[in-house]
């Protein structure tokens, strides 16, 4: 009688739900004091639905929301399918994120509570995107959106959340297990906040003007400038040989502003790389948008392997001159290796 939480078809291990929730109490509020919202894809027996209820309740303790805040979150849950049934213990403590089936766009609007959310998985959410960009984020003005990886990744590979912050969904899960672009994108965007894991959406996202992130065109872009100058310290090739670095600088926002360019390769030298390149970028939505410096070892006329990165968001950025701390491939700091960059705007 004892539930378990894995990934199913996965190469993911099973472990007791209890651990999970004991973690989420010992570790949640460590660094934030903004609400955490549990997901649970349920697939348990009535009976072991209110053990999980039985959990959340002694094991959380005060720290969980057992009763609406004010008047406009009262009302019913939906009432069960014939195929799914939901032990009351359990149901009774889903108060803010109740999960609703996705129709329209139309039908949210007219039939969806402020504190009911949607969760789609990522191809359909894509395609919501690129058909109607428009209406999802209006959609999201208004209500939560949580979308998950496709079920075919049984790697737990991971798609790029960009394409889903353009339209302002708030939840956008990703497979953390799983290193890469992707999560060195998701720890760049909720940098801001003292990486709390909450930020305001830029105002874009809240205009009433129709907002669509595939067709956006500016007629005053944002120019940014920025001078690759040096690096300093960067780690050596995994063959204790002195890297052949250059520098990859990405631009991560909606599909007219993502682009990315590179400096030169300088040749058997980690300790002290001089590039002194210019790049300039013109950005129609500079608020969504992402910088990531990635350093990358040369190794072969078309190949070359990752040697550290950092990833902020344009709104953090500052003029000058300044320092750019690199990260691992895990997110761990390289200190002291760094770059030295120039940066400009208007």
């Amino acid at each position: 009688m004892e539930p378990l939480v894995y990934h199913g078809h996965t190469l993911t291990t099973k472990i007791l739900f209890k651990d999970v929730v004991q973690t989420v109490e010992q570790h949640a509020f460590e660094m934030s004091a903004y609400p955490v919202i549990l997901s649970l894809e349920n697939h348990c027996s009535q009976e072991q639905q209110e053990v999980m209820a039985q959990y959340l309740v002694s094991i959380l303790g005060e720290k969980l929301l057992r009763n609406p805040l004010d008047h406009l979150t009262t009302g019913d849950l939906p009432s069960p399918n014939k195929t799914v049934v939901v032990a009351k213990p359990l149901s009774d403590l889903v108060i803010y994120t109740q999960s609703v089936k996705f129709v329209s766009f139309s039908y949210s609007k007219d039939n969806q509570n402020c504190y009911e959310n949607t969760s789609m998985a990522e191809k359909k959410a894509r395609k919501l995107a690129k058909a109607t960009g428009a209406d999802f984020v209006q959609h999201n003005q208004k209500f939560l959106s949580r979308i998950y990886p496709s079920g075919s990744r049984v790697l737990s590979s991971n798609y790029n959340p960009q394409d889903f912050w353009n339209v302002g969904s708030q939840l956008v899960a990703l497979n953390f297990q799983t290193l890469g672009l992707p999560m060195d994108l998701n720890d760049g965007r909720f940098q801001d906040n003292g990486g709390c894991g909450y930020i305001l959406k830029p105002s874009a996202l809240m205009s009433n003007e129709g907002f669509d992130p595939g067709c956006q065109n500016s007629c005053m872009p944002s120019q940014l400038l920025l001078k690759v100058i040096s690096g300093s310290n960067l780690p050596v090739s995994r063959s204790g040989k002195a890297l052949d670095p250059f520098v990859r600088v990405e631009i991560h926002g909606i599909p007219s502003d993502s682009c990315k360019k590179c400096t030169p390769t300088v040749s058997s030298n980690s300790l002290t790389p001089h590039w002194n390149t210019n790049m300039d970028f013109s950005l129609s939505v500079p608020q969504l948008c992402l910088i990531r410096f990635c350093v990358r070892h040369q190794t072969g006329p078309l190949t070359n392997e990752f040697v550290g990165q950092y990833t902020l968001p344009f709104t953090s950025l500052k003029k000058g001159y300044r320092w750019v701390p690199l990260r691992s491939q895990d997110g761990c700091s390289l200190d002291p290796a760094s770059l030295f960059v120039f940066v400009w705007y208007s």
